[in-house]
């Protein structure tokens, strides 16, 4: 292993450390967009996620019948009935002028911006000019997601992308998701439903995240939960893809049922040493994975059979949380956990009903940079639209010093609903989330 690689470890895992620190001190909110890393199921059903393509180019040291990096990985799939979710880029080629930095660092493919496939070959990637593989893709039953069009960070990631360019702006970030939302509707009739921020970078701007963007287009955002590795530098080709399936082998000799409701993060395109060792690691895994009893998914079906990360079909408040988010409410966090015996606060129930309304009142009242919420919440609270929306509905009564931490009692509840519904069901006499999340339900 390079010196070079071994930093770019150090500083990853330094980086990885530091964000588990900040994650730990950080207030998890009820949200309308959730995190989905892994969700909780008793069947053996996973999901593989492919970023960085399309990609024409061969595989590398390696290409067979001149085909390239994608149409290889979705024979391969298919040969194990395996079903993968793409996370395309449109096209990297305006990212210019740039030039390429040192081979096995961080900024191997351009020290200003990223390149897919590679610096130069940006006419080689991308949705924009691969329509043959956006096409191959989904007539094979397999799903696209936006891993944004251009694949430019969305604000400063300091620690390992010091000298990139950023977006910066909400405005900015949200037009380049309409720009491949509008590519792949108008010209191959698909909706993408989900996005993964370049580089997981998430701050757009003061009280700004991406969680703003995806919200703004309805996406939620798609984590992952278990990395195929293939993307970072060893010392030859053959250490690279055994590195892709070794540790997928560790877990499940350990404990066969660990990968359940997980997703696995893989790269469609060309690692830190523009080689390609998930062509030749990819059969390994499916492999191992269809020897363990494992159907590889796409990650909406996933979501399908199990949306939450802790509340899975057999558990109490489950069919009533998955009604809820079919009726475009909010039952989660961000995190997307359910948490149902935990007690709920008015915030919560502010947010969970109107999430998604308030999500774009919340942007606007930021970006024009207004004062507080009449309700006396500071413009930046992740419940403060919600709840001056329930206010104005006559919800709740109107304050302006109000307490969205306060725990959910059945006077407030019973108030809350009836001018919403034109009536009140039964109040639960444990107010706490399932139960509540149980009565919206039912009136819903």
């Amino acid at each position: 292993m390079s010196v070079v690689t071994k930093c770019i470890g150090v500083a990853k895992k330094v980086k990885h450390r530091f964000d588990a620190q900040i994650k730990a001190r950080t207030p998890v909110y009820v949200s309308p967009v959730r995190r989905i890393e892994r969700v909780k199921t008793d069947e053996r059903v996973v999901a593989m996620t492919f970023d960085d393509g399309p990609c024409r180019m061969l595989p590398n040291p390696r290409g067979e019948h001149g085909k390239g990096l994608t149409m290889e990985l979705v024979d391969i799939l298919e040969k194990y009935g395996a079903k993968g979710t793409f996370d395309v880029v449109g096209s990297t080629a305006a990212n210019y002028p740039d030039e390429a930095g040192k081979e096995g660092s961080a900024s191997w493919g351009g020290k200003k911006y990223d390149h897919y496939p590679d610096i130069g070959h940006d006419a080689e990637g991308g949705a924009e000019v691969c329509r043959e593989e956006i096409d191959r893709i989904l007539s094979g039953g397999h799903e696209i997601t936006s891993h944004t069009y251009a694949h430019v960070l969305y604000g400063p990631k300091n620690v390992v992308y010091g000298s990139r360019k950023y977006l910066g702006d909400l405005e900015k970030a949200v037009s380049d998701l309409e720009k491949l939302h509008t590519l792949m509707k108008e010209r191959h009739g698909y909706t993408i439903r989900l996005s993964r921020p370049p580089h997981y970078v998430d701050k757009i701007a003061p009280g700004l995240t991406s969680y703003d963007a995806l919200a703004l287009m309805g996406y939620q955002y798609m984590g992952a939960s278990f990395d195929g590795a293939g993307w970072l530098p060893l010392s030859t080709y053959e250490a690279e893809v055994e590195a892709t399936w070794r540790p997928l082998e560790k877990a499940l000799s350990e404990d066969p049922d660990s990968l359940k409701g997980q997703i696995i993060f893989q790269k469609d395109g060309f690692n830190m040493a523009r080689r390609t060792p998930i062509a030749d690691g990819l059969e390994k895994q499916l492999e191992l994975l269809s020897d363990a009893g494992y159907k590889v998914v796409t990650v909406s079906e996933l979501m399908e059979r199990s949306p939450f990360a802790d509340l899975g079909p057999g558990d109490d408040a489950f069919k009533a949380a998955r009604k809820l988010l079919g009726k475009r409410c909010c039952p989660a966090y961000r995190d997307n956990t359910v948490r149902p015996e935990a007690v709920m606060t008015v915030g919560e129930l502010c947010e969970t009903v109107f999430g998604w309304e308030a999500a774009k009142k919340r942007v606007e009242r930021i970006t024009q940079k207004a004062g507080p919420w009449p309700c006396g919440l500071s413009v930046d609270h992740p419940y403060g639209a919600a709840v001056q929306l329930a206010m104005e509905m006559g919800c709740l009564e109107r304050t302006p010093r109000f307490d969205p931490a306060a725990p959910l009692t059945a006077e407030i509840l019973t108030a809350f609903l009836h001018p919403i519904f034109g009536r009140t069901p039964e109040i639960p006499s444990k107010l706490n989330r399932g139960e509540v999340l149980k009565t919206l339900a039912q009136i819903l």
